[in-house]
């Protein structure tokens, strides 16, 4: 009888390290399969990390681009401005009066050109004479040897 139980002892001491030694091998082959897969994710990160490096590379040329077209446009309406002046200019009908005295013209230029054109050209101006500027050419003189200023 000590034969049978130290026998069926031994028969379920084998069925046990049997169950442990299956339950073993699906512990290593689920390690198994873990490590392949922390491969891949480990390969799939670098794939990223090289990804994520050429964008960076690419914002920073674009960042670049962007800073050199900021300094063109501000360039661009720089020369806009002064293609606009040089329109207005050319549109305009200047006249330039010379050999009128020095202040003859007074306090008020405008005043004293819609005073003295109708008189000097005989012509009555009907709508009246519109200007958009008028300014003298040069500083006044301060004394009676400089030549005379022109209207």
């Amino acid at each position: 009888m000590a034969d049978d139980t130290q026998g069926a002892t031994t028969e379920r001491i084998l069925q046990e390290i049997s169950a442990v030694s299956r339950k073993l091998e699906g512990m290593d082959n689920a390690m198994v399969a873990l490590t392949a897969e922390t491969r891949s994710k480990r390969l799939d990160i670098a794939s990223f990390q090289s990804q994520i490096s050429g964008l960076d590379q690419r914002v920073a040329a674009v960042e670049t681009q962007i800073a050199s077209w900021t300094d063109r446009d501000l360039e661009l309406s720089h020369l806009c401005s002064k293609l606009t002046d040089l329109e207005d200019r050319s549109r305009r009908n200047n006249v330039r009066l010379l050999g009128f005295p020095e202040g003859v013209e007074g306090v008020d230029i405008f005043s004293y050109l819609w005073d003295i054109l109708p008189k000097l050209t005989d012509i009555t101006f009907d709508p009246p004479l519109e200007f958009q500027r008028a300014h003298r050419l040069g500083p006044k003189r301060q004394d009676g040897k400089d030549p005379p200023a022109q209207l």
